[in-house]
């Protein structure tokens, strides 16, 4: 059976976004508009709630977690790394709040509850004219981030489409309000033209993308697969390469936005130690507040030829089988 036309209803939105296995997709996306404006107050119990809720429905997650803190913080007893694992979830119930008011919220409610520094370094790089490379990670409040910086200074963002249509949508339109460009991952072309247009380009480059893309180098001293790309970014126009650091403070309702100098000497000709200087860094700003990164994610699942990976195999669903029906 040929597939219906793609057709447009709305700024992106198809007539096949709208078919009822999506319903409860837009209904989300309804209550998360409604969510954004609750006082924060709220948002910030519902969310520690939504953390507690989520330590006890994904144990996957939790058992991710607890091998990733193992790894990355044997100087920790356990007690310690089991307190720090279930920050860890509180936080991320929290970011999620904090990333559907930097979709949908108002952006005034900021105004005076960020504290920036390092910003001239971000502004000496733009004005040397061969586009920025902006290195991020995957913090709990990743989005609201990027409401921050944007702030600043107007950026476009490095993004994966989601398989959901509905959902890349709505995160598209509500990332739509902070950034002048979304490019995705795989468009390399638009980044190179971004660049040499002398634009600057946020990325996160923490996650594990396979060996294919990348090379083995430490992070937090165990093995971790490392993305090449960022050294192949900086080459096409020379472009400076600087990172983005945001953290929640103790008080729970005010932030810090950094901006570390340029890198000096980056690129160089050697992949492995420009992977592991990455890293390096990553690391150390990561510890400023180690329970506000996403250590659920398999940060260590890509291991090289000899080498098992930390985590246990995921169980797969299985298949159901479809009944017969009488002839």
């Amino acid at each position: 059976m040929a597939k219906a036309p793609l057709v447009r209803v709305d700024d992106g939105v198809t007539l096949a976004m709208l078919h009822p296995r999506y319903w409860l997709t837009w209904l989300a996306c309804l209550l998360a508009v409604l969510l954004a404006w609750l006082p924060w107050p709220v948002q910030r119990r519902l969310g520690a709630g939504l953390g507690r809720l989520g330590w006890k429905l994904v144990p996957q997650r939790v058992n991710d977690t607890r091998i990733n803190l193992r790894l990355c913080f044997p100087e920790l007893d356990d007690d310690t790394r089991e307190a720090m694992a279930r920050d860890v979830f509180r936080q991320g119930g929290i970011g999620l709040f904090e990333t559907l008011n930097a979709w949908f919220g108002p952006a005034s409610r900021y105004d005076r509850r960020i504290e920036a520094d390092g910003i001239e370094h971000l502004q000496a790089a733009i004005a040397q004219g061969r586009g920025v490379i902006l290195l991020g990670a995957h913090y709990s409040h990743l989005d609201l981030n990027g409401l921050a910086i944007a702030r600043h200074i107007p950026l476009q963002v490095i993004y994966r489409p989601q398989n959901n249509p509905v959902f890349d949508w709505l995160i598209r339109r509500g990332r739509r309000r902070h950034f002048t460009g979304q490019i995705d991952h795989a468009d390399m072309r638009s980044l190179f033209k971004a660049l040499r247009a002398g634009e600057v380009v946020w990325t996160s480059v923490d996650q594990d993308f396979g060996l294919k893309q990348g090379i083995m180098a430490p992070f937090f001293g165990y093995p971790a697969a490392t993305l090449t790309a960022t050294s192949r970014m900086a080459r096409i126009n020379n472009s400076p390469v600087l990172f983005l650091h945001f953290m929640r403070n103790a008080d729970d309702d005010s932030y810090r936005l950094s901006v570390t100098p340029m890198l000096d000497d980056y690129p160089s000709d050697d992949d492995e130690a420009d992977a592991t200087r990455i890293n390096a860094m990553l690391e150390r700003l990561i510890r400023r507040a180690p329970s506000q990164y996403m250590w659920f994610h398999r940060r260590f699942k890509s291991q090289p030829r000899g080498s098992v990976a930390p985590y246990p195999e995921k169980k797969k669903k299985p298949k159901k089988r479809r009944r017969k029906t009488a002839a």
